[in-house]
């Protein structure tokens, strides 16, 4: 089968794609309500809420690495399902502990360990698994397409955040993103996609199968740039997301609907990325594509301090978010043809490893310097970060690569 259509009439894309849909909703919803529970009903400081986001991410500096081995050495399907489960457990704690009266700033730091944790190994099996579900053909218009249900969630989540805070609570909140993760593991049972696991006899070791992971990604001319790139910049995004509610409620004194909405205008700027990047990587080359769409995410990072109400914070987050998934869309899409099948869960997790390895040191430390810089002072220096993340990429072959490279052929990338 062939063109953007197609995907629908494939019944494993299409249930993992909805189960992708539901939890992200619930994740945004979640997102929003989070932190708004911890200051609303724990008090909590603005370096408390930014290490509140740092903790989620945890995981990924923990067992990053052998992650993509393990999940590797197992169904893919079935990670997904128990990592759907742990979240949909966790998150339901929440609004049990509220009602008993035993809510705290600890239970809530576990409780976003647990789904970082679970959030680590889905994102690395899933990367794994799509491959498996539709053809090399299809698999831009795939990540199009989860890019599309990634950026929708975005854009209805914060606004649906903000009501469902406001007029019902943060906990019920809460509830109804573990709900979607129960949602998701439903759908996910329907889901047959070709599920290798490595074989026993193919084993090697943990640590040498986490070793060639790890020199693949580094030594290979495309991924390794893209992975400085990405680090850099998730390190200045962590402390604009960790405080982008402290800032849009107490710098700019928006309400708990008006937070939701602005994330959620921002948050249209990815939605609109979904939706061009498959005629853009149609028509441009990948290479020069990435390049101009880190120079946007980072010029709408240095809007984003500029803002002095909800206008100006929400356009910033749109012209990032518009950036981000153009980037999204087509750094996957490389990475993925370029990796052999074998590789394919050391390598998303070594990159997770590297990429998301700066979240929770870009949040904590946005957390630290609020007090002493003041938050508008924190979000020109993650700007300034941000727009250094073009550097990798600039200086590699990242910057002439006029076509997706593929595994078979990898070593046309390295001439």
């Amino acid at each position: 089968m062939s063109g953007p259509t197609s995907l629908w009439r494939l019944a494993n894309f299409r249930n993992l794609w909805l189960a992708q849909t539901f939890s992200l909703v619930g994740t945004q919803v979640t997102l929003l309500a989070f932190p708004l529970l911890a200051l609303l009903l724990l008090d909590a400081t603005a370096l408390d809420v930014s290490m509140l986001y740092a903790v989620e991410f945890v995981p990924i500096l923990l067992l990053g690495l052998p992650a993509g081995a393990w999940v590797e050495r197992m169904r893919k399907r079935l990670v997904l399902l128990v990592a759907d489960g742990a979240r949909a457990v966790a998150l339901a704690v929440v609004p049990i502990a509220y009602a008993f009266d035993a809510l705290s700033l600890p239970l809530l730091f576990a409780v976003a360990f647990v789904v970082g944790l679970g959030t680590l190994f889905f994102d690395v099996a899933q990367g794994s698994y799509l491959p498996a579900i539709v053809s090399e053909e299809q698999l831009a218009d795939a990540n199009a397409k989860i890019e599309v249900s990634r950026s929708g969630s975005q854009l209805a989540g914060p606004t649906l955040g903000g009501v469902l805070v406001q007029f019902l609570t943060a906990p019920v909140a809460i509830l109804l993103d573990a709900l979607s993760y129960l949602a998701s593991f439903v759908l996910l049972l329907f889901v047959r996609g070709r599920d290798i696991s490595t074989p026993a006899a193919d084993r090697r070791g943990l640590g040498k199968e986490i070793g060639e992971g790890l020199r693949f990604v580094v030594s290979h001319p495309l991924l390794r740039p893209l992975a400085l790139c990405d680090a850099a910049a998730n390190l200045a995004f962590a402390a604009v997301l960790a405080l982008q509610i402290v800032y849009a409620a107490d710098d700019l004194h928006l309400s708990a609907t008006m937070i939701g909405v602005v994330l959620a205008v921002g948050n249209a700027g990815g939605l609109v990325g979904a939706l061009v990047s498959g005629p853009l990587s149609n028509r441009f080359p990948p290479g020069p594509l990435l390049i101009a769409s880190i120079l946007l995410f980072s010029v709408g990072a240095a809007l984003l301090p500029l803002s002095t109400g909800a206008t100006g914070f929400g356009f910033g987050l749109f012209v990032v978010y518009l950036g981000v998934v153009v980037y999204n869309v087509i750094g996957t899409t490389l990475r993925q043809l370029a990796t052999p099948e074998r590789l394919l869960g050391r390598m998303n997790a070594t990159l997770r490893f590297i990429e998301w390895g700066t979240l929770p040191l870009g949040a904590a430390v946005g957390g630290l310097l609020v007090a002493p810089l003041g938050l508008r002072t924190v979000l020109w220096i993650a700007a300034g970060v941000c727009a250094l993340s073009v550097v990798p990429p600039l200086f590699s072959p990242v910057r002439t690569l006029m076509s997706n490279p593929t595994a078979e052929v990898q070593s046309q990338v390295t001439s």
